[in-house]
């Protein structure tokens, strides 16, 4: 990740956001909110050794290169996090109770056992609030050029949780707007073997995360697709789901209204 050397403690040397290039005109903006398990030079390790961060604690694991892959076969923009969920985490709203986790699925984390208001809101305008404004700086650019995009966030789950084996390949979580989240559930079904959960193994029912604050809010068609972890955790299985998405978003192009501003209000108010 891009930092400067001459100022190692300043948090706005770290560069909260990666940007992919792309053509807005294919209607389409995918974003990765927990792309990296990088953390800010000022911060060190927060206390964690490296076999933590490697963990889906740390990050959404095979979720940066998938992105980047998708972008590449589909010509589009693509905007994604450069710093671990650990720090802060951009798919909460900014007053959630998990917002920079203390402790993590079994994982104490030092460096945030002492996060003040203070902290809180420097890491909100350092890290959290750019990486937004990102988004919404595409969205708005979209829209001035006359193109209402489709947003994808792309994001991976763990095969087992808490000793239980999950079933699904992948899942569409979605909340009450069904324009491209239900035509995608049923298009990913038509893949041979595939399981494929609708709202699983999460809900997209979860007021100010990221879908809900740049899809819902604003009436824009929109969909956050789970991949299993271990699908996507080299090179062969981001190159087999790349192709599998690339075909599915595709043939998915033309559905009607995804171009369109429609509010359809959310389960979650």
């Amino acid at each position: 990740m891009a930092t400067d050397p001459a100022a190692p403690d300043d948090p706005a040397a770290f560069v909260p956001v990666e940007h992919v290039a792309g053509d807005i005109e294919r209607g389409l903006l995918l974003i990765c909110d927990h792309a990296s398990n990088a953390i800010p030079p000022v911060y060190g390790d927060l206390g964690l050794p490296a076999s933590q961060l490697e963990r889906h604690i740390g990050y959404d694991i095979g979720c940066r290169a998938l992105t980047r892959d998708l972008a590449a076969r589909l010509g589009a923009p693509a905007v994604l996090s450069t710093f671990t969920r650990l720090l802060i985490d951009p798919n909460r709203g900014e007053d959630d109770p998990t917002l920079i986790m203390r402790l993590s699925d079994g994982a104490i984390v030092p460096g945030n056992a002492k996060v003040d208001e203070s902290e809180r809101m420097l890491r909100l305008n350092s890290y959290y609030w750019p990486y937004h404004n990102a988004i919404s700086s595409a969205i708005d650019g979209a829209l001035a050029a006359g193109i209402v995009p489709t947003i994808l966030s792309i994001h991976s789950f763990t095969p087992i949780w808490r000793g239980t084996p999950r079933p699904w390949h992948a899942g569409i979580l979605w909340d009450t707007d069904p324009r491209y989240a239900v035509p995608l559930i049923e298009r990913l079904r038509q893949e041979p073997d595939l399981v494929v959960g609708d709202n699983e193994p999460y809900t997209g029912k979860l007021k100010n995360d990221t879908m809900y604050r740049h899809g819902s809010e604003r009436g824009i068609a929109h969909a956050l697709i789970e991949v299993r972890q271990d699908l996507i955790a080299d090179a062969e299985g981001v190159d087999r789901w790349a192709g599998i998405l690339h075909r599915a978003f595709e043939d998915l192009r033309s559905l009607p209204g995804l171009g369109e501003i429609e509010h359809f209000g959310s389960d979650t108010d």
